[in-house]
């Protein structure tokens, strides 16, 4: 009975540590952006964002984002950059496939510097066996705070994720 009962143990505290080694030290992401405002003006921004996260355990870490985008609705064009750093919720139990959720919350830089802020989430599907590479579509909602006013818009993103690491 005791042999058994060391052997439970013993399987239980590997399965623990096998699953500990499929969460990524830290998370490397680039990609496509655009950036939709919602109402008044109609603006459409396309650019790149990326995004580095370090994952605290297996189901929360800690993201800093930037992304930068140009729009031409009049003339000869907008500008945009935007910075932000929050807490991401990821769900790593179904093998490839991650969903995640994320809040941020940090700056825009277009006509003024301004407050931005935002949440939404996405997933990533891994590309590969070795689980580094992974593809990640998002969707998130972004408000822009500035000169008294605040622009609503949605951000649409495809990137590839690089995994460093293991935990």
């Amino acid at each position: 009975m005791k042999n058994l009962m060391m052997a439970t143990l013993a399987f239980t505290l590997l399965a623990t540590v096998t699953r500990a080694q499929d969460t990524p030290v830290v998370d490397v992401a680039g990609g496509y952006s655009v950036i939709q405002v919602l109402k008044g003006i109609s603006a459409t921004g396309y650019g790149g964002s990326g995004s580095v996260a370090l994952n605290v355990n297996d189901w929360l870490g800690l993201v800093g984002d930037a992304g930068l985008y140009h729009s031409s609705p009049f003339g000869p064009g907008l500008d945009a950059g935007t910075y932000t750093f929050g807490p991401r919720v990821s769900y790593r139990r179904w093998g490839r496939f991650t969903p995640f959720g994320q809040v941020l919350l940090g700056g825009v830089r277009y006509a003024a510097n301004g407050l931005a802020f935002g949440s939404g989430g996405g997933a990533e599907i891994g590309l590969d066996s070795g689980g580094r590479f992974a593809l990640r579509p998002q969707v998130e909602y972004f408000g822009f705070r500035a000169n008294g006013s605040t622009t609503n818009t949605v951000r649409v993103s495809v990137g590839v994720v690089l995994r460093i690491g293991r935990k």
